[in-house]
């Protein structure tokens, strides 16, 4: 048995053990409470999460098509040189804790989505097609970059909490039960000795009691 190989039986080991045990169940009853604090925060992400998938989802299903239009429309290169020059983005982020855990927010950022003034394309050269691919592209690079902290956080949540149900099954299968047969073990081998001691003293003082 794991943790019960030699330990000696001593009331001082005893001791120990109980010890030991009262920290390891104090243990399991705070990462017990961290698992439900875990649940319900990936719970309380949970809605959000599912509705900007979807939303997300949507806008890829019309956009990408879109974009074959002016790709067959207008040709690779031409819908190339109408995205140039690239456009250059500045994110702030801030880094906070969430049980422990290392997260990252998004604080600032510029909108995404443009007129066509605004990205400096004329409209003559810009089909209808090409020109509602980009803006539903904007719109789907704005939609990415506000669920990407979200999504980063129930991974490291949903990750938090794989590894805090293996510490809690460990110690409340393996660990404690092992605490507990040991501490049983020593109980008996030192009942026994007692019990042996008592029979020794017995006999010697029957042994040393005057004959009459």
């Amino acid at each position: 048995m794991s943790g019960t190989q030699g330990v000696a039986a001593t009331r001082m080991n005893l001791l120990r053990s109980q010890k030991r045990l009262a920290r390891v169940e104090k243990g399991i009853d705070l990462l017990r409470r961290k698992r439900e604090a875990l649940v319900t925060e990936l719970f309380n992400l949970a809605r959000p999460a599912v509705d900007a998938r979807a939303l997300i989802g949507n806008l890829a299903a019309g956009a990408y098509p879109l974009l074959y239009r002016a790709l067959a429309q207008q040709g690779y290169m031409e819908c190339q040189a109408l995205g140039w020059p690239s456009r250059e983005l500045t994110v702030e982020i801030r880094a906070r804790q969430v049980w422990g855990i290392s997260v990252s927010d998004i604080t600032s950022r510029p909108p995404l989505a443009r007129t066509l003034g605004a990205r400096g394309t004329p409209p003559a050269s810009v089909n209808l097609a090409t020109a509602e691919a980009a803006r539903q592209f904007e719109v789907f690079t704005d939609l990415l970059l506000d669920a990407a902290p979200r999504e980063m956080l129930i991974r490291r949540l949903g990750e938090a909490l794989a590894q805090t149900s293996r510490q809690v099954n460990s110690l409340d299968r393996r660990v404690a039960p092992d605490l507990r047969a040991q501490m049983a073990t020593m109980r008996r081998t030192l009942e026994e000795r007692e019990r042996e001691e008592r029979l020794r003293l017995k006999h010697l003082l029957k042994k040393r009691a005057p004959r009459g």
